[in-house]
């Protein structure tokens, strides 16, 4: 750690250019990883929280493109980081430097590793209370940070001046006046005019005791300035809508949260314990009992969703991105239970996975199912899908087979899952620890001596179309002119994907489940999952230039692969429409699939019986049938699996809106997990509510009987609930990552949208007024109404904005299960952030009969 603190000379590679060299260092609190020189300058950092992995060697996309004798592997390392796991790409000028990184950052992030945001952000509280003030200052990281940032001089003490820059750097916009006051109140020492470090965090706290807090704790105090233990039952029970409070579990709130002795001797919570225990995981907004499995898992598999992800090996892009087997390591332990395998013949007879007719990197299917078989159960024992896109020949499909027996085993025996006399699939309960795989099936009718035989491949799913395709056989150009082209699409596609991308307040209204949906079906176009009133995505106005373009005709990298390829699409073009396109298939790879085959949707009513298949249709397909058979649709998704996924122009992996699928049953909504954004959001939101398991139980309404979740009342004569939502006030809201004036130094001037997303007539959405200029604590003292038909189907989005002259820069966002909600004055922290959140009052009643918002009191 030394070592790394002093720093180390290294060289940046990028990625068709020279490589920078660079000096790298840990910074003194052990959180980030720092380098100069730097147009950066401050923001040039990594954060230890973001580091996903690091690998030893030539490993990465960008090493791979430098001759073998380039660099010493062992002077060489890449660290791969944040939401959209980007890669540095580091060499050092020895081995020994190389290893002292390697080392130090593994051990780093060895504490950090497993846990969820709500656990790192509870450990860093027991570590480092920020500004709770429940140990000795020289404990408080963040606070020390924030000292030395400001002490432009190095002086260790800060000026009046100084302290007014660190307050607008912070979002505070406290009176001149004010602050001279606390100021002067904090300045105890011989050295009147600065504060010296301790001196500095008794003036924060006097800044930053939050009002609405205190005023609440007098409330239940009889006009006292603590809570003595009856005060604090009642205010349990009353407000947080606690059972059973007995005196002995509010004495142990005071003992852990009460950071004054003489407030512990007398057995009362002041207001700095209360504020530690308002703001611990006791006071989240989200239920801490649904961070484990709290549904029934005994039910046949068709009654779930089940979080599923789309083309699992990317990392980025489907034209020339990397391939990575650490991807499946990855979203099995974020809790996705269906994964993809695109396979395809490889050199040698080893079948290899990539995206067909692309430029993206190749990796081989034995390390794809080794990954798999070693991750897949490390976080829970509930099944996963292997969705196998097979497009091999049958001698690589059976090596296919031979390695999914040798390496996944007693994983895919099946014998001792009991089988249902109704042919109803099998529960998740009954498969745990099992692996199914999900692909194409042998007929019957087929010779049992058979090794092979023909099966439909019309309905693969996933077929790319061909104006997405950047090999098709052609020898006239070359891989740099293929690269060329490729790079050119993505620009044109990234230009406008900064426009789709940004947080958009109209994505999931009822404008975009319905009257978007039908425009698209009807004029044949794919969208993205942004609201009719937006520029159109480059995947709509892709699918438009096709038509007036002349398709693509560029070289093969690889005979093995593409011969294949171009063969099986030219043949399918070449069919007439009366005759299917059929492939060979394995019998050994056949025998695999049990519960789970590979069939296309060509008619619901008539597939409504066959509980053992998994109809794989795109979003546009699906969109059609929903507009056209919503309720057929429902009740064929109570019988078997659906598998929805998205368009093949989203060729940047952007992701569609999953809702309207989850509204209609469909239990594998697949999505590009290496994309992150609102979707992903929802995505977290939906799964957190039973254990981030990967599965979550459909309600009742949509596993028996009739469901039309587009009806304006959706479940007569049932039972419906009202959300009465106070916003109350808001903590350390940064300045937006993003604003659309660049980097502004005034205030932000900050309010809350709550949107609900669910079945369309419960999607809405409402905001509170503009509070000018405060980041720190702004106050909204708000209410807002919401009535919700279905709440297990509804999702609850809190975003925060920033309002400007222009429009509103996004700050952040959380989004919850509605039925995850607590009751009573929760906090609501933003994703991805450790001490921003907004307070609220949240309250739910049932309401029946006709629904009308009544006159709040």
């Amino acid at each position: 750690m030394s070592s790394m603190q002093m720093g180390t000379q290294m060289v940046k590679l990028r990625g068709g250019s020279k490589g920078l060299v660079r000096f790298y260092f840990l910074d003194e609190h052990k959180s980030c990883i720092r380098w100069r020189p730097s147009r950066k300058s401050e923001k040039a950092k990594i954060s230890i929280d973001s580091l996903r992995e690091v690998c030893e060697g030539r490993q990465s996309e960008i090493f791979q493109r430098y001759s073998l004798g380039s660099f010493d592997p062992n002077c060489c390392f890449s660290l791969y980081h944040g939401e959209r796991v980007e890669s540095l790409d580091l060499v050092c000028s020895c081995a020994e430097d190389a290893r002292t990184w390697i080392t130090g950052l593994k051990y780093l992030m060895a504490g950090i590793s497993d846990e969820d945001s709500l656990a790192k952000r509870q450990r860093t509280r027991d570590q480092y209370p920020l500004c709770l003030w429940t140990v000795s200052v020289d404990c408080c990281l963040w606070l020390k940070q924030t000292f030395s940032e400001a002490d432009k001089n190095g002086d260790g003490s800060l000026s009046i001046s100084e302290v007014l820059t660190l307050l607008h750097k912070l979002n505070v916009n406290l009176p001149r006046q004010r602050v001279k006051q606390m100021f002067k109140e904090a300045d105890t020492d011989e050295n009147q005019g600065t504060l010296d470090f301790e001196e500095f965090c008794s003036f924060y706290k006097r800044m930053s005791t939050r009002r609405d807090l205190y005023l609440l704790l007098l409330s239940y105090s009889s006009h006292k300035d603590h809570l003595d233990t009856g005060d604090l039952a009642r205010f349990l029970g009353a407000q947080q809508k606690m059972t059973r409070v007995t005196r002995d579990h509010c004495l142990e709130i005071i003992h852990k949260f009460e950071p004054c002795s003489q407030n512990q001797e007398q057995e009362v919570l002041g207001i700095d314990g209360f504020t530690n225990y308002m703001r611990s995981p006791a006071g989240d907004i989200f239920n801490a009992e649904h961070y484990s499995v709290t549904q029934d898992m005994s039910q046949p598999l068709c009654n779930y969703f089940i979080a599923s992800s789309h083309n699992t090996y990317l990392m980025g892009d489907q034209l020339m991105s990397q391939s990575r087997v650490d991807m499946y390591a990855w979203v099995l332990q974020a809790g996705c239970r269906c994964v993809e395998v695109d396979c395809w013949d490889g050199q040698d007879g080893e079948p290899i996975v990539h995206h067909g007719y692309t430029l993206t990197s190749k990796i081989l299917f034995k390390d794809v199912i080794e990954t798999i078989n070693k991750y897949a159960f490390v976080k829970n024992h509930f099944p996963v899908i292997l969705s196998i896109e097979n497009h091999c020949s049958v001698p690589q499909q059976k090596k296919m087979a031979q390695y999914l027996v040798e390496v996944l085993g007693h994983k895919l025996d099946l014998s001792g899952v009991r089988v249902d006399q109704l042919g109803l699939l099998p529960s998740p309960e009954s498969l745990r620890g099992k692996i199914l795989v999900k692909g194409k099936k042998l007929p019957p009718n087929i010779d049992d001596d058979a090794d092979e035989g023909d099966v439909s491949d019309e309905d693969s799913a996933d077929e790319m179309e061909d104006d997405c395709k950047l090999l098709n056989g052609d020898t006239s150009a070359n891989r740099k002119q293929v690269e060329n082209l490729a790079k050119k699409k993505l620009e044109h596609l990234m230009k406008e994907s900064k426009i789709r991308d940004r947080e958009d307040p109209d994505s999931f209204t009822i404008t975009s489940l319905t009257d978007h949906s039908r425009s698209k079906a009807e004029d044949g176009t794919d969208t993205d999952d942004t609201s009719s009133n937006r520029p159109r995505s480059f995947m709509g106005s892709f699918s438009k230039r096709k038509k007036k373009t002349r398709k693509l005709k560029v070289t093969s990298l690889d005979d093995t692969d593409t011969d294949q390829e171009s063969s099986s699409s030219s043949t399918s073009r070449a069919a007439p429409h009366n005759r299917k396109k059929t492939m060979k298939l394995s019998r050994a790879l056949s025998d695999l699939v049990k519960y789970t085959r590979s069939v296309g949707l060509c008619d619901i009513d008539a597939q409504v019986n066959c509980s053992w298949q998994v109809s794989s249709l795109s979003e546009t397909k699906a969109h059609q049938v929903l507009q056209q058979k919503p309720m057929d649709f429902l009740l064929f998704n109570q019988r078997q699996l659906s598998r929805i996924y998205p368009s093949s122009y989203r060729i940047d992996s952007s992701n569609f809106n999953p809702q309207p699928f989850w509204n209609a049953g469909c239990q594998l909504v697949a999505l590009n997990y290496q994309s992150e954004g609102r979707v992903l959001q929802l995505n977290r939101a939906k799964f957190y509510s039973n254990g981030n398991c990967g599965y979550v139980l459909k309600p009742p309404c949509m596993s028996q009987g009739a469901f039309n979740p587009n009806l304006d009342d959706p479940r007569p004569g049932q039972m419906k609930k009202q959300l009465v939502l106070k916003v109350i006030s808001g903590q350390q809201l940064p300045k937006p990552k993003d604003s659309m004036m660049g980097d502004r130094g005034e205030i932000i001037d900050p309010f809350v949208e709550v949107e609900i997303i669910g079945v369309p007539v419960d999607c809405c959405k409402e905001q509170t007024r503009v509070v000018d200029d405060n980041g720190f604590n702004p106050m909204w003292e708000e209410t807002l109404v919401f009535v919700v038909h279905v709440p297990e189907l509804a999702l609850v989005r809190f975003l925060v904005w920033d309002h400007d002259p222009i429009g509103q820069d996004f700050i952040g966002q959380r989004t919850i299960a509605f039925n995850s909600m607590l009751p009573g004055f929760r906090h609501v922290y933003l994703e991805g952030m450790e001490e921003a959140s907004i307070f609220v009052h949240v309250a739910v009643q049932d309401i029946s009969g006709k629904v009308g918002v009544p006159e709040l009191r």
